[in-house]
């Protein structure tokens, strides 16, 4: 399942040429890595850094003389649309998702300060981290609704079909990325995807992960645990660090695009 993006030309790289094979292989990856039934921070982080590379690949791939020539065509003007479109939903979501964890980071360590000085407004600060989770939901749930899924086309060597399911993949680990934030119910495969696609139920399991076992100690003051607490904060610090190369990636790659308008 992809965006399709269609390109009028024999001239685009086959799935033979080296880089196309090599973006082919880690696609084939990540949606290994998405099939999983459950997720953790380990596999979320590694996740996050194969995007990376992944946009890194795709980036060669569009710097190619070939691939350049064939995109420069004026046939091929919306294709070259449809990828910058894609390429600024996908930052958008990375944009949004360091917002939301940074607030959630500075209130996770003004709790700690209260906690280690036993003095302080604790319930405000409980609150206020509440409150930044709640928006990093609503801010996904309302980019989400722009995300536009659909086949690939059949005729795969005269489509973009890789970024169509670069694109695709992505969103799934968004999508993966915020119901773990929230402590929603996580599905296997592909869920994220065919929620996106279809309305086909899919069964899912809760899960307890750093985020919830926080939430449960905020329930009662008495069973906070500062380690919960630190062990949190480290791993927002780990998505921001790998969402933040991922941004980067995302820029070059965005950029290089525009530049095949200039061909």
């Amino acid at each position: 399942m992809a965006i399709s993006f269609h390109v009028r030309s024999n001239s685009f790289p086959s799935r033979s040429h080296p880089q196309a094979a090599h973006v082919s292989e880690q696609l084939a990856r990540l949606r290994s890595s998405e099939e999983a039934s459950t997720s953790s921070s380990s596999s979320l982080c590694q996740r996050i850094d194969n995007i990376q590379e992944l946009h890194e690949s795709l980036d060669k791939l569009i710097c190619l003389p070939v691939t350049q020539q064939a995109l420069s065509q004026e046939q091929n003007k919306k294709a070259v649309e449809q990828l910058l479109d894609g390429s600024l939903r996908i930052l958008d979501l990375c944009n949004s998702s360091k917002d939301g964890l940074s607030e959630m980071k500075e209130s996770l360590m003004e709790i700690q300060s209260i906690l280690r000085r036993k003095r302080g407004d604790l319930s405000g600060e409980v609150k206020k981290y509440l409150a930044s989770r709640k928006a990093v939901k609503k801010t996904f749930q309302k980019v989400q609704k722009t995300l536009k899924v659909a086949h690939a086309e059949d005729k795969k060597e005269e489509s973009l079909a890789f970024f169509g399911e670069a694109e695709s993949v992505t969103i799934a680990l968004f999508d993966s990325l915020f119901g773990y934030i929230s402590g929603a119910k996580t599905c296997g495969k592909w869920s994220a995807v065919s929620k996106l696609m279809t309305k086909k139920k899919v069964t899912c399991e809760a899960q307890a992960n750093e985020f919830t076992r926080v939430d449960s100690g905020f329930q009662s003051e008495k069973t906070l645990k500062m380690e919960d607490v630190q062990i949190l904060e480290s791993f927002i610090q780990d998505l921001e660090d790998g969402l933040e190369s991922l941004s980067k990636s995302l820029i070059k790659y965005r950029l290089s695009i525009l530049n095949t308008l200039g061909h």
